[in-house]
């Protein structure tokens, strides 16, 4: 008895999900709107990956566009921004130049 209550309810809960999942929506206009959106906070953080963009763009749809203002920088560019800096040094000073370059912001 248990089972075929089981399947039952189970039947009864897809036939609901499957009747709001097919249902005609509210507002077409504040979807259109919300995608649009979405569309332009994606393509104005197309350099990022993972949760960088997932953050970025979730910052951007809530209207807060100052991460998409300062891109963060690849080590590696970071590492290359500090040896230029850090030109015309050599040895020690060249060596700390740099880990206090790589530190800062």
């Amino acid at each position: 008895m248990s089972m075929r209550f089981s399947l039952l309810t189970a039947g009864a809960v897809l036939a609901l999900a499957t009747t709001t999942a097919f249902a005609a929506p509210q507002s077409s206009s504040s979807t259109t709107g919300h995608s649009t959106k979405l569309g332009q906070c994606s393509h104005a953080n197309a350099g990022k990956t993972g949760a960088d963009y997932k953050s970025a763009v979730a910052n951007c749809m809530k209207g807060d566009n100052s991460a998409a203002a300062t891109p963060k920088k690849t080590p590696q560019q970071k590492m290359a921004d500090c040896s230029h800096a850090a030109k015309g040094k050599t040895g020690d000073d060249y060596k700390s130049a740099v880990s206090n370059c790589m530190k800062g912001p």
